[in-house]
């Protein structure tokens, strides 16, 4: 029998804790944001699961939904005048480099 949607929702479980119990690993201050991509790994159990036979693709696409989702509310912030530091690199990405500037020939 093929994999059903409630042992890859069960695996992607076990991956997220054991990216919980990894995060006792990391530097304080990466531990939350730790928290933070595993609870994201969960958000999209009965939607997205259902259509992944690999548990790990599954949890990291809905990490990256969910990092999307962020990435839009930034857009729409910055649309309203509060341009952030992420806008302003996606506009600009060679930002940063040698004081901010980038060389264009």
């Amino acid at each position: 029998m093929g994999r059903t949607m409630h042992s890859i929702r069960m695996d992607v479980k076990k991956i997220v804790e054991r990216w919980l119990s990894i995060k006792k690993a990391l530097k304080k201050e990466d531990q939350r944001t730790a928290e933070k991509l595993a609870d994201m790994a969960k958000k999209h159990s009965s939607k997205v699961f259902y259509n992944f036979n690999d548990p790990l693709e599954a949890a990291i696409f809905s990490v990256f939904i969910e990092l999307q989702k962020q990435i839009d509310d930034l857009k729409k912030e910055g649309e309203d005048g509060l341009d952030s530091g992420l806008l302003l690199w996606q506009k600009n990405p060679d930002m940063g480099e040698e004081d901010g500037k980038s060389e264009k020939n």
